[in-house]
């Protein structure tokens, strides 16, 4: 049987992408104590918090290319470590986020902002570095959901305002700035100018997401989005019932208009979870966002319950415990493993021209 030789092991490994740049992980320097036994194969692997939700995946992927290229290893070992790569500052406001994705829907009362709080919760219990900004000016409802008070907010000495700690996650609101009683009556260059405060002249720190809560339909915000920062994505938000399908198939006419790019739908109360028998009643319909997704051609990101507990917890201000309950954190997981695998796909198939500085 043939040897293994370190050397053709280093040049395997020219061949592994990293999942954000799209370049060689040895050329990155991201293979360390790379050693070679006559049993097999052992090294560390860093890879950014950006890909941490798909973590395994990334793993289980480099196993293969061993395995295919040295089906004589006995043992393939590959230890994940954390790599530092910070990010460069995004759009016109210089905001220090790799991705930015936006949740927004074509109509109100669908629960976006409950998923716009259940995707940033689950992103950073998997290990992301996010951010959740409350960008729905007619309704902000994270503060609620979060259980934060309205008067939260603060500044440092230059000015600059310090989001809320919400379990290391720092959130920002409309809701922070403006009374709760009071309602926002804004043309379009105030709602312009207030989004373009709260995006760059907040201390978000270095994240790996930025997740943006929108208002619902077609208005100012995603316009002033698309110009000044661009989202790397959007979730469209819909439940089951045709008037509702036909409000997201508008909203995906205009992000797509504004050429932000819809990562897919996401069915919320897509069917009544009994906690007495634990069946499922479609009580607003079933299939309607899968056969919508599949006429516009973008992914069902995933189907949301209509879950007691999640309108208990909304209502707490306890939202975040949906990333972590056994029956509903599964369903979150899957929409940002889909999100992440996504993005990292097209990281390797279209590396980015720019080459970020590495740290580490």
């Amino acid at each position: 049987m043939n040897e293994i030789r370190k050397e053709d092991v280093a040049q395997a490994l020219r061949d592994f992408r990293d999942p954000e740049m799209g370049r060689s992980v040895m050329e990155t320097g991201q293979v360390t104590d790379l050693a070679v036994t006559p049993q097999g194969i052992a090294l560390s692997l860093g890879l950014t918090t950006l890909v941490a939700p798909i973590a395994e995946d990334i793993r289980a992927s480099l196993h293969v290319l061993l395995h295919e290229r040295f089906p004589q290893a006995e043992e393939i070992a590959v230890e994940l470590t954390t790599f530092q790569r910070p990010p460069v500052p995004k759009g016109q406001v210089g905001l220090t986020a790799k991705k930015v994705i936006a949740v927004g829907s074509g109509k109100g009362g669908v629960g976006k902002s409950t998923i716009a709080v259940g995707v940033a919760t689950t992103l950073h219990r998997l290990g992301a570095r996010v951010g959740l900004l409350d960008a729905d000016v007619y309704g902000p409802s994270v503060p609620h959901l979060l259980g934060v008070s309205e008067g939260a907010i603060r500044a440092d000495e230059q000015g600059q305002m310090i989001p809320v700690d919400c379990g290391g996650m720092p959130v920002h609101s409309i809701g922070f700035l403006v009374p709760k009683e009071e309602a926002v009556v804004w043309r379009g260059p105030m709602l312009h100018g207030s989004l373009m405060q709260m995006m760059g002249k907040t201390v978000w720190g270095d994240l790996d997401y930025l997740v943006i809560d929108m208002p619902p339909g077609t208005g100012d915000v995603p316009l002033t989005l698309s110009q000044v920062i661009g989202p790397d994505g959007v979730i469209v938000v819909c439940t089951p019932q045709e008037v509702a399908l036909l409000d997201a198939v508008k909203a995906i006419s205009m992000f797509r208009r504004v050429r932000i790019p819809v990562l897919g739908i996401v069915e919320n109360m897509s069917g009544f979870l009994c906690p007495d028998c634990g069946k499922t009643y479609d009580i607003f319909g079933t299939g309607g966002a899968k056969r919508e997704a599949e006429r516009q051609d973008v992914p069902l990101l995933g189907e949301i319950p209509l879950h007691i507990p999640i309108r208990q917890w909304g209502d707490a201000g306890a939202g975040a415990t949906m990333a972590q309950d056994p029956q509903v954190a599964p369903h979150f997981e899957r929409i940002v493993h889909t999100i992440v695998k996504r993005f990292a796909d097209e990281a390797v198939n279209n590396p980015p021209k720019l080459e970020l500085p590495v740290i580490g």
